[in-house]
């Protein structure tokens, strides 16, 4: 039965960058092979299929696109430009904090790299430190990002 918006959906994925480099997967044995389970400092329990309605909303437009017609038991490799996956950096999620201020609301020094989560639940990085602001990116880590997806369907479900 090939997928429809609205039907149920299992799947096993490996997400790539378009060097090849794995940024993202539901398999732990690909996680374990691409260092990510030391480099997260995630349990290998914690990979699993992804289970969602498709067309919900539920994941990245381009992906949940290319599932529709595909068929159980069926793989592919998708392609998502970033304007399908997680949008182009935007400048107004760039932020400037006075460093006291940052420090308040963090409740440590700003050092570059750092993540942060403000109180509005936007996570955020800590791109640049000044006598006078610290710089924090609000945009999703993947935006701007071309994304590339080993799909493998392992259940349809008409809901």
């Amino acid at each position: 039965m090939a997928i429809e918006p609205g039907d149920g959906v299992s799947i096993e994925y490996v997400g790539r960058f378009e060097d090849g480099s794995v940024f993202d997967t539901s398999r732990a044995d690909v996680a374990r092979e691409e260092g990510l389970l030391d480099a997260q400092g995630t349990d290998p329990d914690d990979y699993a299929p992804l289970a969602f309605t498709v067309g919900a909303g539920d994941i990245i437009e381009g992906l949940d696109e290319a599932l529709v017609g595909m068929e159980e038991g069926e793989e592919a490799t998708v392609t998502v430009p970033p304007e399908k996956a997680y949008g182009e950096p935007n400048e107004t999620k760039v932020r400037e904090y006075d460093p006291e201020t940052f420090e308040a609301m963090v409740g440590r020094s700003a050092e570059v790299g750092i993540h942060v989560e403000a109180e509005n639940g936007l996570h955020g990085d800590v791109t640049a430190v000044r006598d006078d602001a610290v710089e924090v990116d609000f945009n999703h880590e993947l935006a701007g990002k071309t994304l590339v997806f080993d799909v493998e369907v392992l259940e349809v479900r008409e809901d």
